[in-house]
C-alpha cells in the first residue's frame, strides 16, 4: 500500500462517550498512548521527538501563514505545511506499528499479490472546549442551572476527543457517526440562524496539511463526514482481496466512501480547505468508484470451479479490465486539471496513471487468451463476440461483423493483443520507476513485473520463426461491466444515539430557535366538571383548550401552554396518557403546574405578553418545522440534511 495519512491527536480517545442502548465504552485508538511492554523504547522515543519537532514546525508555519498577506510567502508556507503533514503521517504510522496497535486489522489474512489501493488520510483537528458557550446558552437562553450540566458537557468533549483517532474498523465508523448525530442535535438545539456557538473549529486539510478555521458548526459536521468517507477508504484498502468475502467488503467500503464524498459535495458550499472543495470531492468520488470497480474485477479473477474459462468468459474479463482502465483514465484526467493538480499528492496521480496502463494491458492479455487458448465459441455467441472490440483509437469503429474462427487468424490477432499488452505493461513499469514514493512499494513492482513476464511468455509461445509479416495493430477493447459500483450514502440512522442534552426538553420547543415565557407554578383545583382544560400531544403535553370560567382559566392557564412540571416533577418528556393519569389521581388539594408559552419570533424572551391561539400556534409550528417531538432514544434522522443554498460560511441547516 502507498504511504497512508494518519489522524492526529495525542491523548485522544482516552475518555468514554455515550453509546446507544448498550451503555458500553467508545474509545479512540491513540497511537501515542498504547505502548505495550517489550518494545524497543529508544526507537519510540526517537519517533516521539521527531513528531514533537514536526508539530513545532507546523505551528510556526501556521502562524506565518495566517500573519502574512504576501501571495508568494503563503504559497511557500503552504508547500512547507504539505511536507510537514506528510512527515507527520509517516511518523505516526511508524509509531503505531511500533506500538503494535491494530496489527490484526492492518495485516491481510493471506499473502496473495494484489495491486495496492489508495487510502485517504483523516483530517486532523485541535482540541475544543465546549463548556463556555454551552453554559452561557443553557443559563441565558434556557434558564437552567448550567452547573448541573457539567456531566453532559464533559461527555460531549470526551466523544469529540475520541473521534480524533477512531479505530480503523466498523467500531470507528460508528463512533464518527454517533458524534455526527450529536452534532445534528446540537445544531437543532443550540444554533439559531444566522448565529453560531461562538466556537472556532480548527481542522487541517487532509491533502496539504494547511489549517482552516470556521465558526460555523457546519464546518465541524462537514469535516466529520469527510473523515467517515476517509475511514471507509482505509477499511477498504486493507481488506484481504484474495478471497470473495474480502473483495466484497472492499467494494462495499469504497462505495460507501464515494457516497460520503458525494453527499458532502452536493450539500456543502463555501469549502474552507482544498480537500472539501467541489473539485476535490468529485475527484475523490471518482477515485473511490474506480477502486471499487477494480475490486469487482479482482473478484472475477478468483478461481471458481463453476466458472467456465471459455472464449466468451475471457472476453468478458477483457471488457471488465477495460472498464477499470477507463475509470482510472477519467480519474487521472481530473487529477491533472487545475485546481486539483495543485494539491493532490504526486504518488496518487502516478499510481492512477500506472493502473490505467496496467488494466488496459490486462484487457488485451485476456483478449489474447480468449483468441488463442480458449475453446472456440459456440455458434449462438458469434453475434456477441465482435462487440467486445473497437477499431483503432482514431476511429473507434466496430472491429468487424465476423469474429475470426480460423486458428491462424485467431493466433495472429492474439499476438497483436499481446503486443499491446506488453507495451502497456512496460509503460506502467516506466511510470512506476518515475515516482520515488512508488519505487518503495515493492508489491506494486512485483505485480507489474509478474504481469509483464506472463505476457512475454505467452507471446513467445505464439511467435514462430517463419513469422515474417508485421503483426497487425490490435483493436481496442470495448469497456463494459456486469456490476457497476453504486454510490452509497452513509446510513446515519443505523447508529442510534441519545441526545446528550435531552434534559433541556424536546427539541420541538426547547431550542435556541424558539423563545418562550415560563409561568408558574400555579395551583389548579378540581371543579365539578374537572380541571376545565383539554390536553393534546406528547412530550411536552399541550393545553389545547381552556374552558371559560373553569379552574384552569381561573389559575391563568391559556391555550398554547406547554406543561413542563407537575407537582414539582419535570414532565417535559411525559406522554399524554401519563399526564392525564396523574391529573386523574389528584385529590381535593389540586395540582401544581408549571407551563411555558412560545413567543413570536420577533418578540424577545421575557418581554412579550401575547399568547397565540391554538390554531395560530400550530400554524407557527408547521411553518417552523416543529414536528412531533423525537423520542428519548432515537437517531436524529430529520436533522441530517443540508440546504443546497447554503451561505459561503458553509452552514448545514437541518431539514424539518
Amino acid at each position: 500500500m502507498i504511504p497512508e495519512e494518519r489522524p492526529d491527536g495525542p491523548g485522544a480517545g482516552e475518555e468514554s462517550a455515550r453509546l446507544e442502548e448498550a451503555g458500553s465504552v467508545r474509545k479512540g485508538s491513540d497511537p501515542l498512548a498504547q505502548i505495550p511492554r517489550g518494545r524497543p523504547q529508544s526507537r519510540r522515543a526517537r519517533v516521539h521527538q521527531q513528531i514533537t519537532k514536526e508539530l513545532r514546525m507546523r505551528t510556526g508555519a501556521e502562524n506565518l501563514y495566517r500573519a502574512t498577506s504576501n501571495a508568494w510567502v503563503r504559497e511557500t508556507v503552504a508547500l512547507e505545511l504539505s511536507y510537514v503533514n506528510s512527515s507527520l503521517q509517516l511518523l505516526k504510522e511508524e509509531l503505531e506499528e511500533l506500538n503494535g496497535s491494530s496489527v490484526e486489522a492492518d495485516r491481510p489474512e493471506s499473502e496473495g499479490i494484489t495491486v495496492p489501493l489508495i487510502p485517504l488520510g483523516l483530517k486532523e483537528t485541535r482540541e475544543l472546549d465546549w463548556s463556555t458557550p454551552l453554559k452561557e446558552l443553557i443559563s441565558g437562553h434556557f434558564g437552567e442551572d448550567s452547573a448541573s450540566y457539567e456531566a453532559e458537557i464533559k461527555e460531549l468533549g470526551d466523544l469529540r476527543q475520541a473521534i480524533r483517532t477512531p479505530n480503523r474498523s466498523e467500531v470507528g465508523l460508528e463512533l464518527l457517526m454517533a458524534y455526527y448525530n450529536q452534532l445534528c442535535f446540537l445544531d437543532a438545539r443550540f444554533v439559531a440562524p444566522p448565529g453560531n456557538l461562538g466556537l472556532l473549529f480548527h481542522w487541517y486539510d487532509s491533502l496539504t496539511g494547511v489549517p482552516a478555521q470556521q465558526r460555523a458548526l457546519a464546518f465541524e459536521k462537514g469535516s466529520v463526514l469527510f473523515n467517515i468517507g476517509a475511514l471507509h477508504t482505509q477499511i477498504g484498502a486493507r481488506q484481504d482481496r484474495s478471497c470473495p468475502e474480502g473483495t466484497r467488503r472492499a467494494v462495499e467500503a469504497f462505495q460507501k466512501a464515494a457516497g460520503a464524498f458525494s453527499l458532502l459535495r452536493e450539500n456543502f458550499s463555501g469549502a474552507p480547505s482544498p480537500d472539501m472543495s467541489p473539485a476535490s470531492l468529485s475527484m475523490l468520488e471518482g477515485l473511490m468508484t474506480a477502486q471499487a470497480q477494480e475490486c469487482i474485477f479482482e473478484g472475477l479473477l478468483l478461481p471458481s470451479p463453476e466458472a467456465p474459462q471459455d472464449c466468451l468468459a475471457q472476453l468478458r474479463l477483457a471488457q471488465e479490465a477495460a472498464q477499470v482502465a477507463a475509470e482510472y483514465r477519467q480519474v487521472h484526467q481530473t487529477m491533472t486539471q487545475p485546481p486539483v493538480r495543485d494539491y493532490v499528492p504526486f504518488p496518487w496521480t502516478t499510481l492512477v496513471h500506472v493502473k490505467a496502463e496496467y488494466f488496459c494491458a490486462l484487457a488485451h492479455y485476456h483478449a489474447a487468451v480468449a483468441l488463442c487458448d480458449s475453446p472456440p465459441a459456440a455458434e449462438e455467441d458469434f453475434p456477441v463476440l465482435p462487440q467486445a472490440f473497437l477499431g483503432p483509437p482514431a476511429t473507434s469503429e466496430p472491429w468487424g461483423a465476423v469474429f475470426p474462427q480460423e486458428q491462424e487468424e485467431r493466433r495472429n490477432l492474439g499476438k497483436a493483443h499481446l503486443k499491446r499488452s506488453i507495451l502497456g505493461q512496460e509503460e506502467a513499469l516506466r511510470l512506476h520507476a518515475v515516482c520515488r514514493a512508488l519505487r518503495r512499494v515493492d508489491l506494486l513492482q512485483a505485480v507489474l513485473a509478474q504481469a509483464l513476464q506472463r505476457s512475454l511468455a505467452k507471446y513467445s509461445e505464439l511467435d514462430r520463426e517463419d513469422d515474417f509479416l508485421e503483426t497487425a495493430e490490435a483493436p481496442d477493447i470495448q469497456p463494459k461491466t456486469q456490476q457497476k459500483p453504486e454510490v452509497r450514502a452513509p446510513s446515519f440512522s443505523r447508529v442510534k444515539v441519545t441526545d446528550i442534552f435531552q434534559r433541556l426538553g424536546p427539541l420541538s420547543v426547547f431550542s435556541a430557535k424558539n423563545h418562550w415565557r415560563l409561568a408558574g407554578p400555579v395551583r389548579v383545583t378540581r371543579g365539578e366538571a374537572g380541571f376545565g382544560l383539554t390536553l393534546r400531544g406528547d412530550a411536552p403535553v399541550l393545553v389545547a383548550a381552556v374552558m371559560p370560567g373553569g379552574p384552569a382559566a381561573a389559575a391563568g392557564l391559556q391555550e398554547g401552554d406547554y406543561i413542563v412540571s407537575l407537582n414539582g416533577q419535570p414532565c417535559k418528556w411525559w406522554r399524554h396518557a401519563e399526564v392525564v393519569a396523574r391529573l386523574k389521581g389528584v385529590g381535593d388539594e389540586g395540582v401544581s403546574l408549571q407551563v411555558v408559552t412560545l413567543l413570536p419570533r420577533a418578540e424577545p424572551p421575557g418581554t412579550g405578553h401575547h399568547r397565540p391561539a391554538l390554531g395560530g400556534l400550530l400554524r407557527i409550528q408547521k411553518e417552523c418545522g416543529w414536528g412531533t417531538p423525537a423520542p428519548a432514544r432515537a437517531s436524529p434522522r430529520c436533522f441530517l440534511g443540508w440546504s443546497r443554498k447554503a451561505k459561503p460560511t458553509g452552514r448545514l441547516s437541518p431539514q424539518p
